[in-house]
Parts: structure tokens; sequence; C-alpha cells
């Protein structure tokens, strides 16, 4: 799936993200400004390193609509899909939140990532079966993909390619 990023001009609040799917077809969403990488954005640094088969991302590629995917993401008859899309929406969240302090803690991003999914009574992700250097994986991309899209004139676009995990 390819995801387009539009830069709109410097006076709008929110920029678009459209998902155009590998049969052609599309949806797309808002991105507020923020003053860091967008949070769907964030998505994909996420989505793109780590094994979530069911996380925003890869239901979009499958075919959901981006206005409606928390509808599949809480579909009681699939516990994976619930699970897995708020493992990654937590670890995005902690993402996000290291990348406002300016600096990368992993203790504080792994404790904050776990909290998101207990309160929401998932499993935490757990990143000690998948032997990647977290840093680097996640803050490090987040950080270059941050640069790409706020060195981006306005009236441009990003293009990212996006692959989901096999079902």
């Amino acid at each position: 799936m390819k995801l387009i990023a539009e830069k709109r001009s410097k006076t709008d609040k929110y920029d678009v993200l459209r998902f155009v799917r590998n049969n052609g077809s599309c949806t797309d969403t808002v991105m507020p400004r923020q003053g860091i990488l967008p949070h769907d954005l964030l998505h994909y640094v996420v989505e793109s390193a780590l094994p979530l088969r069911h996380g925003f991302l890869s239901l979009l590629a499958r075919g959901a609509d981006a206005q409606f995917v928390m509808e599949a993401v809480h579909d009681a008859a699939n516990k994976d899909v619930e699970t897995e899309a708020v493992q990654a929406e937590a670890i995005v969240e902690g993402l996000q939140a290291q990348l406002w302090s300016g600096a990368f803690d992993e203790q504080a991003f792994l404790a904050g990532a776990a909290s998101a999914c207990t309160a929401r009574d998932k499993q935490p992700f757990d990143f000690s079966k998948v032997g990647i250097d977290i840093k680097a994986a996640l803050y490090d991309r987040a950080l270059s993909l941050n640069e790409k899209w706020s060195t981006a004139p306005y009236f441009s676009t990003l293009s990212l390619e996006f692959s989901p995990q096999p079902v």
C-alpha cells in the first residue's frame, strides 16, 4: 500500500494522508499539525518495523476504510485484531511521548507502551521476541521521517510504501 502525505498550505491546521491500496482503491484521513511527526505517520514507523499483522495500517491495506477502522479494531470476534491494534496504538502513543520529550528513554518508552495496553486490559507487546534496537528501529526512524516531512514544502507530497505482515 502506498501512503501519500499531502502537505497543505502554511495556514492549514491539517494535512491529508491518503492510503492507496495495491488494488487501486483508497481511503484518507486528516493529520493535525502538532509540532512532531503526525500520529498516523508514526503508525507507519511502528507498523513497518514490528511484526503486527492487525495494526491500523494493516487493516487499511486489507480494505478497511480509515473512518471506520476503529469498528474493525473493536471486533469482539477477533481477539488478535483487537490486541494487536491496541498494542500498535500504545506503541505509537509511547513513541509520541518520546518525541515530545526530545530524547529517547527506552525504559520510559517501554513502561508507557505497556501501561497503555494494560489500561485497555490487553497484553503489552513483547519487544524481547523481535530482537531489535528499539531506539534505532523506532525513535531514530521517526526522527528521520519527521525531518523529511517537516522540510517538505507546502503543497507537496511525501510517498511511503507499506507492506502489511502476512495474516
